[in-house]
């Protein structure tokens, strides 16, 4: 019976030990986002996380105007890169990102996680 036990035990901490890879750690997907830099903070009531807020913009008009967009909501969780951004605000820029499968909360608040600023404006 102790085997049985012992057994049971060692497979249920592998389920729980490959779910949580897979939702946590697991990068489900990453590519780059382009668009307007609209807004950066760092918030929180426990843990503090930087959070990101980019227009996606799919038409322009003549006056270089947005008409139709979208938002992307980012977390940042290296701090060296989220200096960068703070001061970025209000510019265009494009930023890789990876996507998880689940949020942990001293990560960030979205399964986005923003890990490096490919291009700034000139």
């Amino acid at each position: 019976m102790k085997k049985f036990l012992y057994w049971s035990l060692a497979i249920l901490i592998v389920i729980v030990a490959l779910f949580s890879y897979w939702k946590y750690s697991f990068t489900y997907s990453e590519g780059n986002r382009s668009g307007l830099l609209q807004k950066f903070s760092y918030k929180g009531t426990i843990f503090k996380t930087y959070e990101g807020e980019l227009i996606l913009s799919s038409i322009k008009s003549n006056q270089d105007v947005s008409l139709a967009s979208e938002k992307f909501y980012f977390s940042v969780p290296d701090k060296a890169l989220a200096e960068k951004l703070l001061h970025l605000e209000g510019t265009m820029v494009v930023l890789h990102y990876k996507e998880k499968n689940g949020t942990l909360s001293w990560r960030g608040d979205t399964r986005y996680l923003v890990d490096s600023l490919i291009t700034t404006p000139n």
